[in-house]
């Protein structure tokens, strides 16, 4: 069964007519929105990241505030925020542009935050194996906003930290307070 006549199907079960004039193409509409905020199954986040010698740089670097858009697996409801995302490079260092492109195709997918930041982190981590990454991301849940507890405006915030990161209070405070 395909998504469109799927999607027919839960509008006539929820009580609304799929045919009336202001529906009638909101399946189609759907199945193509559902095309670009799951793209993430079709793509290897690892093929987005170009790799380069790191000529000797060995300080932090850290791209900020990469918006996100994702889908909560639990409630298929939107989450979306911010991915701050830094690393000390050992050899190798990752295009600038890449990470934003790596935090798409993750963010992609039916997720959780938790998880979401866990691979962000485990990819720099595997394709660099750099002397340490930081992964911060903040952002709001509908599934938190419009049901549930129904607080809008909560920020949820989740942290993974790695190598010198981890081990180094410093590097951690460091990364912890560039992102003020």
């Amino acid at each position: 069964m395909d998504i469109e006549k799927q999607i027919s199907e839960i509008l006539a079960k929820i009580g609304d007519d799929p045919k009336r004039e202001g529906l009638k193409d909101t399946p189609r509409r759907v199945a193509k929105a559902y095309d670009k905020l799951f793209g993430g199954y079709k793509q290897n986040p690892e093929n987005c990241l170009t790799v380069f010698d790191s000529e000797g740089y060995d300080e932090m670097i850290m791209v900020k505030d990469v918006q996100f858009y994702s889908t909560c697996e639990h409630h298929m409801l939107p989450f979306f925020g911010v991915a701050h995302i830094g690393y000390i490079p050992d050899k190798k260092i990752i295009g600038l542009s890449k990470i934003p492109r790596m935090v798409e195709v993750f963010a992609r997918r039916l997720q959780n935050q938790e998880r979401l930041t866990q691979q962000i982190a485990n990819t720099i981590n595997d394709t660099l194996k750099p002397k340490g990454v930081g992964i911060v991301l903040e952002a709001q849940h509908l599934c938190m906003m419009a049901r549930g507890v129904e607080k809008a405006g909560t920020n949820v915030t989740t942290s993974s930290f790695t190598g010198l990161f981890r081990k180094d209070h410093r590097t951690r405070n460091e990364f912890l307070q560039l992102l003020k």
